[in-house]
């Protein structure tokens, strides 16, 4: 029996998922500013019900970005101390590919843009397309500013768009045919099927050795009136 748990607070859902051979339990929350205070119970709550200790999984997956750059360090952090303790190997996936698989999951999406809004005028995207029940890229992962994407992918169009992006930036609307706006953040239970090819193929990495994928380099940051 293969036994993974999944986190993720990248954006402003913060998420956990168990997967048990095929069965799923989730919890899924949007709170932009409870992430550290609601993942760990998360966590507890799902081994409880699925009657395990840490150390019963196989592998710890969790979403390495693109998100908020504090959302982001917050996964990573709490995935490396869970998986320190229960000596678990980490397999990151991507929070676009996640959003792509929930678009699959929750309005059948087989060709799906993912767009998570970046704040600073820009989105993180990428281009996704259903393949043996796992989103593969087929549109590189960028961070990039709304117009700027729309004249680059001027001759490109996907069957459904998915992600914050589409809600903050609507012209995005005219690369797609349809929204899957049931599901504007990711999800950790959309990390699972990545994250179990990845188990399989034997890619899941020490938890000192995990990365996080801002895919932004450099963030202006501007000093709040009085710091």
């Amino acid at each position: 029996m293969t036994r993974i748990l999944a986190i993720d607070t990248a954006t402003e859902a913060c998420s956990a998922a168990l997967w048990q051979d095929g069965t799923v339990l989730s919890r899924y929350q949007v709170a932009p500013r409870g992430h550290t205070d609601l993942i760990l119970p998360m966590v507890a709550e799902l081994l409880a019900e699925g009657e395990l200790a840490l150390n019963q999984l196989d592998g710890l997956a969790f979403g390495r970005g693109p998100g908020s750059f504090t959302g982001v360090r917050i996964t990573l952090g709490v995935a490396q101390g869970l998986a320190f303790g229960a000596d678990l190997p980490l397999l990151g996936v991507s929070n676009l590919q996640a959003l792509a698989q929930g678009a699959h999951r929750v309005c059948g999406a087989e060709q799906v843009l993912s767009a998570i809004d970046a704040r600073m005028g820009e989105i993180y995207v990428g281009g996704y397309a259903m393949a043996q029940g796992v989103m593969e890229v087929r549109e590189a992962e960028q961070v990039i500013a709304p117009d700027a994407f729309l004249t680059a992918a001027a001759n490109q169009h996907w069957a459904t768009g998915v992600g914050s992006g589409f809600v903050t930036y609507a012209e995005l609307a005219a690369l797609v045919t349809s929204e899957c706006g049931a599901l504007p953040y990711p999800d950790a239970q959309d990390l699972l099927p990545q994250a179990l090819a990845l188990w399989q193929a034997g890619q899941g990495v020490d938890a000192a050795l995990a990365q996080p994928v801002y895919l932004r380099d450099k963030v202006t940051w501007q000093k709040l009136p009085g710091r």
